[in-house]
């Protein structure tokens, strides 16, 4: 729940002043708009200085998170919220400079990795990008660009670093057995032998499975609808069909047909179930989107080529791949898995 506080004055029909603020209480929203209020009747006629005044970084990411027609996707809201919290938000957008963008971005580093820096980075050069032109609000894109450079020259911020983390057969027996027993005395939690099950297979992100529909599923074509796959630029409305792995459709086939998704379950739900369970095996360092890499591995090592394992990973840049071309073919060491017939019933 947000509360959106607005000003939108006209003179002589023609917009003099418009400005708005998003909050969390309506009581702050409520406090805002009364302050500025005052401060717009003291200026009189003049409102040139009203522009520029009050006009900071927290007042532009408000802007842009209120008025984008695009959906915006969950994480970089969040992450654009959280960005009001720092000293930076509180500052006048026509003094940001560079040097200010990589002071934010070291308080950033003293507790995110650069990978997580670089991301929060990306998400605040988009409202740089399109202040200026589209609303007038004078934030320097180049000072953006500058900061970018430097705080990746100093190691503040940086891609992430490939995880080559597979889960092994013992540790997949373990994991599978323990969900399996957990849902045979209660049936109505997560199967979540079945979700690992499916994710392993199908390759298939935590979030793309929970969005994934009966309606979805093309047993005459081997194939799976995923809707607002992830992608570095367009996720929401990033909807692709994918081939689907003969094992992960028998999965996939196997759940009750008593609601519209195949999995109907929460994506925070899947993830804390695996890590708990995890912990309680003492399996290090595995995470649930490893489960995606093994996959995508296995396929390789049955002999499956980049275009082959493109269509079904929904990778659309073959060069993202390239990284698993030195496998080579060993087989399918799931051929015999125990858990094939289990998953399947």
């Amino acid at each position: 729940m947000a509360y959106v506080a607005q000003i939108n004055i006209r003179r002589n029909g023609k917009w003099a002043h418009r400005e708005s603020r998003t909050f969390d209480s309506r009581a702050s929203a409520s406090a805002w708009y009364k302050k500025r209020m005052k401060e717009i009747r003291a200026a009189g006629e003049d409102l040139s200085a009203i522009k520029s005044k009050g006009r900071t970084l927290s007042t532009a990411i408000d802007r842009y998170i209120t008025e984008s027609v695009k959906e915006i996707g969950r994480t970089k809201a969040q992450v654009l919220r959280s960005i009001r919290e720092y000293d930076i938000a509180a500052m006048s957008c026509n003094e940001i400079q560079s040097h200010d963008i990589v002071q934010f971005a070291k308080d950033l580093s003293t507790t995110r990795t650069p990978s997580t820096v670089g991301n929060y980075l990306s998400h605040l050069a988009a409202i740089f990008a399109i202040a200026r032109p589209a609303w007038g609000i004078p934030l320097d894109q180049q000072a953006m660009k500058d900061a970018f450079v430097v705080c990746n020259r100093l190691g503040i911020s940086g891609k992430s670093q490939k995880r080559n983390r597979r889960p092994t057969l013992g540790e997949l027996d373990k994991l599978l057995s323990l969900f399996d027993d957990k849902h045979a005395h209660r049936p109505n939690s997560v199967p979540m032998h079945k979700v690992v099950g499916f994710a392993l297979f199908s390759t298939r992100r935590q979030e793309e499975i929970t969005r994934v529909a009966w309606t979805g599923l093309d047993q005459l074509h081997s194939r799976v609808f995923i809707k607002d796959m992830k992608h570095p630029g367009d996720k929401v409305g990033n909807d692709v069909w994918c081939d689907l792995p003969e094992p992960a459709m028998r999965i996939a086939l196997a759940m009750p047909k008593k609601k519209p998704l195949v999995f109907p379950f929460h994506s925070d739900t899947i993830s804390t179930a695996f890590t708990r369970a995890c912990k309680v095996l003492e399996i290090e360092d595995l995470r649930f989107h490893d489960l995606r890499h093994e996959g995508v591995t296995r396929l390789f090592e049955i002999g499956d080529t980049i275009p082959q394992v493109a269509a079904v990973s929904g990778h659309r840049a073959w060069s993202s791949l390239q990284r698993y071309t030195h496998i080579k073919q060993s087989g399918d060491k799931y051929e015999n898995w125990k858990w094939l017939d289990r998953l399947s019933r």
